[in-house]
Formats: structure tokens, sequence, C-alpha cells
């Protein structure tokens, strides 16, 4: 990294432009076929909903794995050319849908996607931190993630839109899409390189696993208002549970729009413990609201706690971390989040069975306080006396 980025000089833009655009059109392709693939297997395979349920979600299987490898990989062999295979890896499964594949080849398939999906996340997600001024690294993550959903929520979108073509181009879409984020992303200079890597130690890299714990927690809250917050609000004769979501989400990219730079100038070990807090008073209020308005400002309220709980997390990791194994350490941070959706999808699905729905949302606001109570017990980088600590800037 220059000494002008470290100090706070200019942005590279136009880095950035084929950073975040690579990224977009990646995700994009990535879930065009998530509207359709239910439908897709049913018609065609006449799958039971085990089958749909398994062929969806497997890509977090490889996803899980591969992140902190994919991490040690662009440590060693650089962000760009890891990014750049991820993306083409994306592409060339878009063009396997097109062939006429039995349901273990589509699992085979998804698996793939999977690995190219941790590959172009999480080498792009440190390359970004390189190309940030030392005061913006946090605000810049935060806009790497906005560029993320932004991609999952157009590519949902147009895949449902481009179903009515036929689903031989919906699998188009799913090619085109990686093929030009890859484009763009080999338009951008590589970075420049660190020195060689040591070998990564996985989920258990030490800098990643106390925030990573963290954020496996606080993805609690997440997986039971998505899974449950449309029943929550129907069982309570309120309704209208979408919109509570879609609040959610419009206030979550805001939050990284307009405030991202918090974790920047207020420090993120600070931030991270008043998004765990600012999220879960937001679950309390869904779990009680007794009506819309209710319902709504709970949703504000953890969108904006939940919004800067990752990119604060992930500046601590990174703050804590040799600049040569900081791949390997977003990697690893990064699967902490597979792990607590794949852990807290069928736990939020016992509580309501068990409790009723409010209390999905208690237990993800219990999960929400564990992970700011974890971010506050995160040290202080120190000096570098170890190839694992790093001196604060």
């Amino acid at each position: 990294m220059s000494a002008a980025h470290r100090d706070g000089g200019p942005l590279p833009r136009l880095a950035l432009v084929g950073l975040l655009g690579g990224l977009f059109a990646g995700y994009l392709g990535l879930t065009a076929v998530i509207p359709v693939l239910p439908g897709f297997l049913r018609d065609r395979h006449d799958t039971g909903d085990l089958t749909v349920g398994v062929v969806v979600t497997v890509t977090a299987v490889t996803a899980l794995l591969v992140r902190p490898v994919a991490g040690a990989l662009a440590d060693r062999y650089g962000h760009r050319a890891v990014m750049l295979t991820g993306a083409l890896v994306v592409a060339g499964g878009g063009l396997l849908y097109l062939a006429p594949l039995g349901v273990p080849a589509l699992v085979a398939v998804r698996l793939l996607l999977g690995a190219g999906e941790a590959a172009l996340f999480t080498a792009g997600a440190v390359w970004i931190v390189q190309l940030a001024p030392h005061d913006r690294r946090g605000q810049l993550i935060g806009l790497y993630g906005v560029s993320m959903w932004g991609g999952i929520s157009a590519g949902t979108f147009l895949g449902a839109t481009v179903q009515q073509a036929g689903y031989a181009a919906v699998w188009a879409l799913s090619a085109a899409a990686p093929a030009v984020g890859a484009a763009l992303v080999a338009l951008v200079p590589a970075p420049a390189r660190t020195a060689p890597a040591a070998r990564g130690g996985g989920l258990l890299l030490r800098p990643a696993l106390l925030p990573g714990v963290a954020l496996t927690f606080g993805a609690a809250g997440y997986a039971g208002l998505a899974a449950f917050v449309v029943l929550h609000l129907d069982a309570r004769g309120i309704g209208h549970g979408v919109v509570v979501l879609s609040c959610f989400s419009a206030v979550y990219a805001g939050t990284r729009l307009v405030i991202g730079h918090l974790p920047d100038r207020l420090g993120p070990r600070r931030v991270a413990t008043w998004c765990g807090v600012g999220e879960a008073v937001g679950l309390l209020v869904i779990a009680v609201a007794p009506n819309l308005p209710v319902a709504v400002a709970g949703s504000v309220v953890m969108g904006v706690g939940f919004s800067l709980l990752h990119p604060s997390l992930a500046l601590m990791v990174m703050n804590r971390t040799d600049p040569a194994r900081q791949g390997a350490a977003i990697g690893a941070y990064t699967s902490f989040w597979d792990l607590g959706l794949a852990v807290w999808g069928p736990a939020t699905g016992l509580v309501a069975a068990g409790f009723g729905y409010p209390a999905v949302f208690v237990a993800g606001a219990a999960g929400a306080a564990v992970a700011a109570a974890m971010a506050l017990r995160v040290g202080r980088p120190v000096a570098a006396t170890t190839p694992m600590e790093v001196r604060p800037a």
C-alpha cells in the first residue's frame, strides 16, 4: 500500500469502479438463478422440498470451506488473480446450467459456484482495503458489502424477470454477468505484492477468531428476521412483513453509504459494541410490536446496528493481522458468517416451533448482545512484535 493511501490520500476511483463493479456483476450472476431454481427443479426433475433446499443452499458448504483457502491464496499469488479466477469460475458455472444436467450434477455445479463465490468475495475484500486510505478502510469495507447486496438484489429481480423468456435466458444471464465482472476486475491494475505469507490456520486464525465468533452470534438476528418476520407479523394480525424487511434492507444500505465512516472515525471496537446493542434493541422492538409503525421502527434500529457490525469487526481483524496474512484472516472471518447462517437457520426454526415467533427475535437479540460483549473484549492492536499483530495507525 502506498504512503499516500496510508496517510489519507485520494481514493483510486477507477480502480474502485472496476473492483466494486466486478463484485456487483458476479453476485448478480450468482443470484439470478435463485428465484428460478425451485420451479425448474419441480418442473424438469419432479423434486421435493428437501431436494430444492439442498440444491439452492449447498453453495454455502464450499463457501464456508474455501474462504480461508482463497484468502491465503490471494496473499500468496495476488488478490486480483484470485478474484479474477473466482469471477471466471462463477461464469463457467453459469454456462454449465445450459447443459442437460441431472440433480446430482446440479449439486456439483452449485458446489463449484460456492467455491467461485468464496474466491471472488474474499480476495476483493482485502484488495479494497489495500486501495483505501487508512482512515477510510472501514467505509470501503462497508461499500464493498453494499455492492454485494446490490448485486444480490438486482440478480434476484432480473432472474425472475428474465424467466419469462425461458430458463435458458436465465442461465445465459448467470454466465454473462460474471464474465462482465471478470472483465472489470481485469482492468484494475494488480496491487503491490506483500511478503510471502505463512500458511494460514483456517477458521482458527487467531486475529479472526474472536471477531468471527461475534459475527456468528450477530447473524442470529438476521436469520430470524429473514425467516420469520412475515409469519410473526401475520400471527399478530399486523401483516406487511415484507414492508419491514424492505425497510431493514434500505436502512442497511443507507447506513453504510451515509455513516459508513464511523468505524474509522470512532474506532471499530466502540462502533461494533454499540452496533450489537442497537441490533438487540431493534429485535426486541419487533418481538413486542403491537402495530406496523412500531415494527418498522424496530427494523430501522436493527438495520442501523447490523449494517456497521460486519465492517467494524472486519476492521478489527485487519488491524490485528500482519499485511501478508490479511487475505487468510478476512477469509476466515467471513466464513464465520456462513457458519452463523448454517447454525442459526435451523436453530431459529426450532425456537419458533417450541416457543413461538416472538422468541425467535428475543433469541436474536440475545445473540446480538453476546456479539456486543465479545466485540468489547477484542483487544486493541499493539506494536508488531509477532507475525500475528500490527502497529495501529
